[in-house]
């Protein structure tokens, strides 16, 4: 869907439908005055008939109204508060496309200039409506033999003043480039585990780096993850006739004396608990547990998209855990590429495994910063619930810039402390520690496990365990979140 930005008159432009805001208290604002006097008093006497009261997200379609060059009018509810919050926001653009979507016309316009948004300015609120419009238009049916019918929806123009023009067209380029690598977030991740096994992300990154100029992408197969000492990462992989795979790619935009950032993202594409086996029911659903991977490809590729001017490493730790007669045990003692020693007292808690070797291979980059991401605990979704990723880390200025981001992209986290008390719980008699702490603060001490691969750099560990996928229905399926958050942070870094 094209998105256009335009700074002219909403009564002048020829369209099939014309989206206008009324709030609760009935007021015409600047755009539905116009409308109304051009119209003979169309929208007044709607109004005055009660067959609208501006409840937020409320929808009334006219039709043919005179001496409008709109074929349709859609008068959209914004509430009673002077000030919408995010979600509000979000919720009124969703129902205006609900309705679009379910008409005829090929375009549509938005004059909804004099909606205030809290704490957004013209850039933040157009970005939020433009990411919205084009993640609405998300469909996967690529397994399905009758596909969803073509929309004849195919353009909305967003009408701004002349001052703000060059703020909103800003925003709807970056809304297009987070939305595109939302999708490629959503597409990955709905794609069952016989198709999207490691090799296949391989083979994902592959095709980026031959499609992206100043990407080089790197593949480490199972030998070289053994050679490295990767002995956790490769202990997750080893029940499985998948073989796993640690996918390195990089992005160089910036210069070459600047340190790159790096995404660390968990690539279980299928995880059955290994020999510490999860209860069947719902089990189809942990083909997503590769969420912390494909949210690294989707940001990426946004940031590809923009050009930014940064260095970028991506480090995608990718397995399969399956139980076998060569899976690893509960009480196998491994090695990481750190040396250090882990006791595997559950084979479920395997995220963290493949994830402490490919925070030990980050070093090598000599890193500005480290975000390793990751449907990583139960735990997170049970303390935050699914509407808010877990977040933690070694260094106070990278949480805050990641929570602010957050805040920014309307895709936010929560700091979770990493306390020394927590560090104790991972406590082994045989090993430097096990891999797991017991049943208190389970999404802590797994942050505390990955601390203690990441002394080397400035780090923070995203636990997307909630946020990254809608459970059970027929709307589950991935949501692509958290690549607003991370490319806004990286936006940020970029100054763009």
């Amino acid at each position: 869907m094209e998105l256009v930005v335009k700074s002219v008159s909403p009564e002048t432009l020829k369209t099939a439908t014309l989206v206008v805001a009324i709030g609760e208290d009935l007021k015409l604002g600047h755009t539905a005055k116009t409308i109304d006097e051009l119209s003979g008093g169309a929208l007044s006497a709607v109004l005055k008939r009660g067959d609208l009261t501006g409840k937020t997200g409320q929808t009334l379609l006219l039709h043919s109204l005179p001496n409008l060059k709109a074929e349709r009018v859609l008068l959209l509810g914004t509430g009673k508060d002077a000030e919408l919050g995010d979600r509000p926001f979000r919720k009124i653009i969703s129902a205006a496309l609900g309705v679009i979507k379910g008409l005829g016309g090929a375009d549509a316009v938005f004059a909804l200039d004099e909606v205030v948004v809290k704490g957004r300015d013209s850039y933040g609120k157009s970005r939020l409506l433009a990411e919205t419009l084009i993640d609405g238009e998300y469909t996967f049916d690529r397994f399905k033999s009758q596909k969803a019918e073509p929309r004849a929806l195919k353009k909305i123009t967003l009408l701004t003043i002349k001052p703000a023009q060059a703020e909103v067209q800003r925003a709807v380029t970056h809304a297009q480039a987070i939305a595109a690598g939302m999708a490629f977030t959503r597409d990955l991740g709905n794609l069952p585990p016989n198709i999207c096994h490691p090799s296949f992300l391989a083979e994902q990154a592959k095709d980026m780096g031959k499609e992206y100029k100043g990407l080089k992408v790197e593949i480490l197969d199972e030998k070289k993850i053994k050679d490295l000492g990767m002995g956790a990462f490769y202990a997750v992989g080893q029940g499985s006739d998948q073989p796993p795979r640690l996918i390195v790619m990089n992005y160089s935009g910036g210069k070459k004396s600047e340190k790159p950032f790096v995404l660390v993202g968990k690539g279980i594409t299928f995880d059955t608990g290994g020999i510490s086996l999860k209860p069947g029911a719902g089990m189809d659903e942990m083909k997503y547990d590769m969420g912390g991977a494909a949210s690294v490809f989707g940001t990426l590729r946004a940031v590809l998209e923009l050009k930014l001017p940064i260095n970028l490493v991506c480090i995608l730790a990718c397995a399969e855990n399956m139980p076998s007669g060569g899976a690893a045990r509960p009480g196998d003692i491994v090695t990481t590429m750190s040396g250090q020693t882990v006791e595997i007292l559950n084979t479920d808690a395997e995220g963290r495994l493949v994830l402490c070797d490919a925070l030990t291979y980050a070093e090598r980059f000599k890193p500005q910063a480290v975000i390793d991401i990751a449907t990583l605990t139960g735990a997170c979704m049970v303390a935050l619930g699914a509407h808010t990723s877990g977040l933690m880390g070694n260094n106070d200025d990278l949480i805050e810039q990641l929570l602010e981001a957050g805040k920014q992209a309307d895709d936010r986290a929560w700091q979770l402390p990493l306390f020394d008390e927590y560090q104790e719980q991972l406590d082994s008699p045989f090993a430097d520690m096990g891999n797991i702490g017991g049943p208190k603060a389970g999404a802590i001490t797994a942050g505390c496990f990955l601390s203690r691969f990441a002394k080397a750099y400035h780090w923070a560990h995203l636990d997307i365990a909630g946020t990254a996928w809608v459970s059970g229905g027929k709307d589950k399926g991935a949501s692509g979140r958290p690549v607003p958050l991370l490319t806004q942070y990286l936006l940020d870094r970029a100054n763009a």
